[in-house]
């Protein structure tokens, strides 16, 4: 089969399985809508930080504050795309179909990956755009240095988390096991490595650790990361690149 039919069948596979559909319109809403409320809530209650944290505050970050549960979503996408067939053994005909396995899974992640870039870069701008509006005179303008890098990185960091995580589902091949560890990873491991002093230097080098620094326009006074925001993002690229080769080489030895 040649590499346009194998995208267009992946392409295919994905609009025709409604729970990647709604997966995708999960990680809109919930990152739009949390990160309204929090921007609303960050403005009732500017007055009552303190200088040190008035000076810091950070209008743009502020309004992507929904990404990190609007990332849930991304993460359940990324392990639905691939571990579907292999849930439901559709995965031997679709080898079949596609024996050159390089062809078959770089398709398979180029049109969800695709599909979660558009997604991601208009969640990104219709979140910060929200978010901004609920913040009043606090707010940001798009024109301002280093805000639409932030907004743009949004769109991006959104994409590579979904595909990190098909990358991870490519390995386990069971959606159930990917989604049990991906998620206390993110939700669970990654804060506590991050927030614990002896392993916070550790934490900062986690795909989202990194990768969120492409978000922040205002720097912290006490923040000492040692790279900026292209370089969390490209260590969170890193890893993807990392996750996507390792299922690559299992796909590629093992029996479907």
């Amino acid at each position: 089969m040649a590499g346009t039919q194998v995208i267009r069948s992946e392409w295919t596979k994905i609009r025709s399985v409604a729970s990647t559909v709604w997966t995708l319109g999960l990680a809109v809403v919930v990152t739009v809508a949390l990160g309204m409320l929090i921007a609303a809530l960050s403005k009732n209650d500017f007055d009552n930080l303190s200088r040190q944290d008035q000076l810091s505050f950070d209008p743009t970050y502020i309004s992507f504050a929904g990404t990190s549960l609007g990332q849930l979503a991304m993460i359940v996408f990324g392990v639905l795309v691939v571990s579907n067939e292999y849930s439901t053994g559709m995965i031997r005909t679709s080898l079949a179909a596609v024996p050159k396995r390089a062809t078959f899974l770089f398709s398979k992640v180029a049109v969800a990956t695709a599909l979660c870039l558009v997604v991601g870069i208009a969640t990104s701008f219709v979140t910060f755009f929200l978010g901004q509006a609920m913040l009043g005179d606090l707010k940001a303008s798009i024109g301002d240095p280093g805000v639409l890098r932030a907004v743009i990185g949004g769109g991006l960091y959104m994409t590579l988390i979904a595909m990190f995580s098909m990358g991870v589902a490519t390995m386990l091949r069971s959606p159930m096991l990917s989604l049990g560890i991906l998620m206390p990873f993110f939700f669970l491991i990654s804060n506590i490595l991050g927030n614990v002093s002896a392993t916070e230097k550790i934490g900062r080098y986690l795909p989202d650790q990194a990768g969120s620094k492409i978000m922040q326009v205002v720097t912290p006074v006490d923040d000492d990361t040692p790279y900026g925001p292209w370089g969390g993002l490209t260590i969170m690229a890193i890893w993807v690149a990392a996750s996507l080769l390792g299922g690559y080489i299992l796909l590629k030895r093992r029996d479907a």
